[in-house]
């Protein structure tokens, strides 16, 4: 199977964010989603926010930890709690497993597009900025359900033990 790298698209329309999650969706592109997930806290005029996976191969959990950060960043601004579009049952198996129907609506049906889409520049991370960002993702998965918490803790366990005791 060929992997297409990841790249995210955003628009934003009449009060509607719509990001898209294309190709291979890793923790190179989180920094990114981070950056959404900190601007969308502050956006005036927002009343929904739209995410859409039809496109996506593959979304590692750094990623999904980012994307319930959007989830958190907009609750109690929107009525409605924020829309993932997902048709790969494997996508929506994962999503389910990791709780995300606790704070997004999951549907199938067809997203109407917004007029244009626009690439979203990938914001960099050095090293040190990627290694907080994974430990934040997944600090945050941990705090959506209990088989999250049991799944990421060894992880969260090694990266903070890492953060103390960098090797020299």
């Amino acid at each position: 199977m060929i992997m297409h790298e990841g790249r995210l698209q955003a628009a934003f329309d009449s009060g509607v964010f719509v990001l898209k999650l294309c190709g291979d969706v890793r923790l190179t592109l989180c920094a990114t989603l981070d950056s959404q997930a900190q601007s969308l806290a502050n956006t005036p005029g927002l009343k929904a926010v739209m995410i859409d996976l039809r496109e996506a191969t593959n979304i590692d959990s750094t990623a999904l930890g980012f994307l319930a950060k959007v989830a958190m960043a907009v609750r109690g601004r929107l009525e409605q709690p924020p829309t993932i579009v997902a048709d790969h049952p494997d996508v929506q198996r994962m999503l389910d497993v990791m709780g995300f129907s606790h704070y997004f609506t999951l549907v199938e049906a067809p997203l109407t597009e917004p007029g244009e889409l626009n690439d979203l520049p990938q914001v960099e991370a050095d090293e040190a900025g990627m290694q907080q960002r994974i430990l934040e993702a997944h600090r945050i998965l941990m705090r959506m359900n209990e088989h999250n918490r049991e799944e990421f803790q060894p992880l969260v366990e090694l990266l903070e033990a890492q953060q103390h005791d960098p090797v020299q």
